[in-house]
């Protein structure tokens, strides 16, 4: 009788740390806080990272509980890990999506009436969430655009002398990547209609042109894919030409395709005008050393700050009044459409960086103490 009456005493007080380790684990109303699940696409990028980081860091500061999550570029992954913070919970999610794969659990965080911010991608094809945080993307495509035009000095340039480019874009699944060509292009077309520019490989006008803007996307944004790609327009439709620039749609793009130029000896001693997106470190450095031309800096700190304030005043039942960001409006709101329903886009403005005022992105402690260091 006593070693069963023991037994029970065992049992019972296994249950009772089960029980709070469970609510200590899973129960975030336990310790007060609302959850915040924090779903970025990947790492291969290292501006995801470093906004997944920030985004954690300014939810904890406000008092939330954060979780974050990196999907390794992988739609399903992602998706497995917002149903976890469903399951946990979660009251607001901030969602850097990979592809609409993605809308299906929206969906279901909208049944389960939990907000969700589009982060720095719209989540298309879904009308199950209603905010959308990002850059004036037609505006980087702008500033890439008159960064080539600047570095071609295409406002001189003639019909007997035209200069020579070819055109990168992102990838097909991320909508920012057509905003980003198409804000290049209307830059660049009137040239090519003057005759001044000429396009070698591909031409799309706009993103509209579905064919041929396949054929200049990069899926995933993998760096591999842009070399190979542009090692291919060096032996081919390059092959009797000197290319004067190349409208890279990131850094990481830039660095692979500046990578295969070197490769090629027509370029060993001058790198054609390579246009960039992210003020990468490694992308500064290689502005700094005369390689890539420009870039185009995205203070993704700010972004951040920006999104946890919105989900703050989400949470709290409040109008956002977001520092520094527009809500969208007149041709801009295209920016907010899923193809479903226009969201509330809230809008903050990029800069261009060349290597006369490579030091904006420094002073606004936008890298790591070991990250400037490399620019010393």
């Amino acid at each position: 009788m006593k070693k069963f009456i023991v037994a029970l005493m065992i049992l019972a007080m296994v249950a009772s740390f089960a029980f709070a380790a469970g609510s200590k684990d899973s129960s975030t109303a336990a310790k007060g806080k609302i959850l915040i699940g924090i779903a970025m696409p990947e790492t291969h990028v290292e501006r995801w990272v470093k906004d997944g980081n920030q985004l954690k860091a300014e939810a904890e500061k406000r008092g939330y509980a954060a979780q974050l999550q990196f999907a390794n570029a992988d739609q399903a992954t992602q998706n497995q890990q917002i149903q976890s913070f469903l399951t946990q919970g979660a009251k607001i999610l901030v969602v850097g999506s990979i592809n609409d794969g993605v809308a299906s659990v929206i969906a279901e965080a909208g049944r389960d009436k939990v907000a969700v911010i589009a982060y720095d991608r719209i989540i298309p094809n879904s009308d199950q969430y209603d905010y959308y945080i990002t850059f004036n993307n037609f505006k980087v495509g702008v500033l890439q655009g008159q960064g080539i035009e600047a570095g071609l000095d295409l406002k001189n340039a003639t019909a007997a002398a035209p200069k020579n480019i070819t055109l990168f874009a992102g990838s097909p699944t991320d909508g920012n990547a057509f905003f980003f060509f198409d804000g290049a292009m209307s830059v660049l077309n009137p040239y090519v209609e003057k005759g001044v520019l000429k396009i070698v490989g591909p031409y799309p006008k706009t993103s509209k042109d579905t064919a041929n803007f396949t054929r200049i996307a990069t899926e995933g944004w993998q760096a591999p894919i842009a070399k190979t790609r542009m090692e291919n327009l060096l032996a081919n439709d390059a092959r009797n030409v000197v290319l004067d620039a190349v409208l890279a749609p990131n850094d990481t793009l830039a660095r692979a395709i500046i990578e295969a130029c070197k490769a090629d000896a027509k370029y060993r001693t001058k790198l054609p005008v390579v246009s960039g997106q992210d003020a990468e470190i490694d992308s500064l450095v290689s502005i700094r050393n005369g390689e890539q031309y420009m870039t185009v800096f995205k203070d993704t700190n700010k972004l951040a700050e920006a999104a946890i304030i919105l989900a703050d005043a989400i949470a709290k039942g409040l109008t956002p009044n977001i520092p520094g960001a527009v809500l969208a409006s007149g041709d801009l709101r295209e920016i907010g459409n899923t193809g479903k329903k226009y969201v509330k886009a809230y809008l903050l403005d990029p800069i261009s960086i060349t290597k006369a005022n490579s030091n904006i992105p420094v002073d606004a402690g936008f890298y790591t103490a070991a990250e400037a260091a490399k620019l010393k």
